[in-house]
């Protein structure tokens, strides 16, 4: 096997998305449209997305990496509108928009057409987040975002079973469908439940941090392929066990939490940039495979899909944002605020991804030795809808937010909850500070102690600083001044470890252990200043 096409691939991708944090482009468009530029460029290899890879192998540590950053008690204070979105959406965007497809396509069976509508319904996790994350969306509206793009692959997958089904005469009926659908999604939160509590105790057992992250890594695959096994769904298996593993990571040792962030951050670096790069280059593989249809027959075709897909989801949101309301007076006090923009800006934020493409590669070619009717058409309709939302809704959301003037988030006032938090765990710190040194078996002598509670006074007022009034010489806050000291002094000790090592008075083991305390020092001193986010 040649792995330097692959390597090529993750090598430009890394490049293309690091550039694009010097963009105002979102780096998932700027990686499509550098994979569509690509795909076209003589020597690029045939990239080809395999749905046996990247649903059981690229899948997984997305959705995990996506709801380990998630919040679960966001999800459940929000859990009526992502169930809405992530359930009665997408099965409302299958029927709708294969319905509507084949109208519009001549000689489109309808079970065909609704194979179409299942692969083309769910939204991306993976452009949801990267793009509510880029803009500073309101926390309610990025909440609901992340948590619809969490669960919809499940309902997705399983309604595209259902229609493949029928399509290739294997027809289940609507009680199959609904049997197949509550396996699915019972199962898989059963097989979450279940997998939960011993993964997190097997995590607090583990005094190793190589080994916690080992297993860390291990964690979203395991979860997939057990619930896969029993025919649930392997996204809620993940969503369930990574959820319940980010709000109890408090609980596991310091190292382990700080490797895993880490680690977690270049894996999914890797995969969303090569997963981004990988769509675009699917075009000259789709167009390929149109055969008996004309390109410009075909084009009119996709945009006619892409418009359902867009007009389908308003048709949704807007009712399922205001019938609750108009229903529930329960409703309505609990959301108090919401207004037409917020529904506007979810209905547009409806990008989809590469688990489409996924799904839509999956489609078998000969079912019971016939052509499956329409495969290569329905590839590049829901190559062109991924493209398409990924550009035109991608691009033209940022513009739409300002436009519509939607509140970010209040830096001053997350600043200031911090500060309030900070400072009454430092008062809870200190007096337990002060009954630990009473006993004589802590006895400390007085700098050190000293020491103990200048680290707690400093650690309470950092946050306060950033709140406090600017150097006008630098520009910087006390806090800034202090960080940027604090990263001075520790560069001169690290120069002069380097110095002893090379002047053979310490070994590089020694230089290791030395440079690896003045790391998490300077960590430390970064954190203690650093903002949200």
């Amino acid at each position: 096997m040649d792995a330097l096409p692959l390597v090529a691939l993750i090598a430009a991708s890394a490049v293309i998305a690091g550039a694009a944090r010097w963009t105002p482009v979102p780096a998932p468009l700027l990686l499509v449209a550098a994979g569509l530029a690509a795909s076209y460029v003589p020597g690029v290899p045939d990239y080809t997305l395999d749905p046996h890879i990247v649903l059981p192998l690229v899948l997984p540590p997305l959705l995990h990496t996506a709801a380990l950053d998630s919040s679960y008690l966001d999800l459940r204070a929000n859990v009526r509108p992502v169930a809405l979105l992530s359930v009665g959406y997408v099965l409302f965007a299958t029927l709708a928009v294969g319905y509507l497809a084949h109208l519009l396509v001549p000689d489109l069976p309808l079970t065909a057409a609704l194979v179409l509508g299942a692969v083309v319904a769910p939204p991306d996790a993976v452009a949801a987040t990267a793009i509510a994350r880029r803009l500073g969306l309101p926390g309610r509206i990025t909440t609901i975002l992340q948590g619809e793009s969490l669960v919809n692959d499940a309902t997705a997958i399983t309604a595209y079973k259902v229609a493949l089904a029928a399509a290739v005469g294997e027809g289940i009926g609507w009680a199959g469908g609904i049997a197949e659908f509550a396996l699915a999604a019972v199962g898989g939160v059963g097989v979450g439940l279940v997998l939960m509590v011993p993964i997190h105790w097997l995590r607090r057992c583990l005094r190793e941090p190589l080994l916690q992250n080992t297993l860390s890594l291990l964690i979203p695959f395991v979860a997939y392929a057990a619930a896969e096994r029993v025919h649930a769904s392997g996204v809620l298996a993940v969503v369930v066990v990574a959820l319940y593993l980010g709000h109890r990571s408090w609980q596991v040792d310091f190292a382990t939490r700080l490797q895993e962030e880490a680690v977690w951050k270049v894996v999914a670096f890797v995969l969303e940039s090569s997963v981004f790069a990988l769509i675009g280059l699917q075009l000259p593989h789709v167009v390929r495979g149109l055969g008996p249809y004309g390109t410009g027959e075909a084009v009119v075709y996709a945009v006619g899909v892409f418009a359902a897909v867009v007009v389908v989801r308003f048709l949704w949101v807007f009712p399922a944002t205001y019938l609750p309301r108009a229903l529930s007076a329960r409703v309505r006090a609990r959301e108090k605020g919401v207004t037409w923009t917020s529904p506007v800006i979810v209905g547009w934020a409806g990008m989809r991804g590469v688990v489409s493409l996924a799904i839509a590669f999956s489609i078998p070619v000969t079912s019971g030795g016939e052509p499956f009717p329409a495969r290569n058409l329905v590839l590049f309709l829901t190559f062109t809808t991924v493209i398409s939302t990924l550009v035109v809704q991608g691009l033209t959301l940022p513009p739409l937010i300002r436009a519509l003037k939607l509140p970010g988030r209040d830096a001053r006032a997350e600043t200031l909850a911090e500060a309030q938090a900070q400072s009454e765990a430092s008062r809870a710190a200190e007096q337990r500070l002060e009954e630990l040194l009473a006993d004589e078996r802590n006895t400390l002598a007085p700098p050190l102690a000293d020491r103990l509670r200048t680290v707690l006074e400093r650690r309470r007022n950092a946050v306060w600083e950033r709140l406090g009034a600017v150097n006008e010489l630098t520009g910087e806050s006390a806090d800034d001044t202090y960080r940027r000291l604090a990263r001075a002094v520790i560069e001169a000790e690290r120069e002069v470890f380097v110095r002893l090592r090379d002047e053979r008075r310490i070994d590089d083991e020694m230089l290791r252990t030395l440079l690896r305390r003045l790391d998490l020092e300077e960590a430390a001193a970064y954190r203690e200043g650093s903002p949200r986010g």
